[in-house]
């Protein structure tokens, strides 16, 4: 069996993505979103919509609280929800005129709020930290179809 050796790399991958969700959602909660709405606007952002199967594929948001959080955008006139045109029976969720507008304001300023800490590595180990990381997640990709 390996050794334990991966567990500091557990607590450090743990502790950052808690780390960077605190520093995120400090700001994101500032410009009036909760961190799962500012998720979906970001995703939404500059696409045609999707159907709710793909958003929650490329969102942190779990399948039962997507319908909630985009109930709550579709009440603040963010994101609209209509039957997909190539297949009725899908629906399409998308922003709407005031969610692009919104999505052009707030996520230039969301990066920017990130640009000070990401600011600090050097281009060499943002590259490196990148590479790393994909490495680890077609690793758990691979783990998880067998599982399948």
């Amino acid at each position: 069996m390996l050794s334990k050796k991966f567990l500091p790399l557990l607590r450090e991958l743990s502790d950052t993505f808690h780390a960077f969700g605190m520093y995120s959602a400090a700001h994101i909660r500032g410009i009036g979103l909760t961190p799962p709405q500012f998720d979906i606007v970001a995703t939404l952002g500059n696409t045609q919509g999707m159907s709710p199967k793909e958003l929650g594929e490329k969102t942190l948001i779990t399948k039962g609280t997507l319908t909630g959080v985009v109930d709550r955008l579709i009440e603040k006139g963010l994101v609209s929800r209509t039957p997909s045109t190539s297949d009725g029976r899908c629906m399409t969720i998308k922003l709407t005129k005031r969610g692009e507008r919104l999505f052009g304001e707030v996520f230039p300023a969301h990066l920017a709020h990130l640009q000070p800490v990401f600011g600090q590595l050097k281009t060499s180990e943002i590259d490196a930290l990148t590479l790393h990381l994909r490495s680890l997640r077609a690793a758990f990709d691979k783990a998880r179809d067998t599982l399948e």
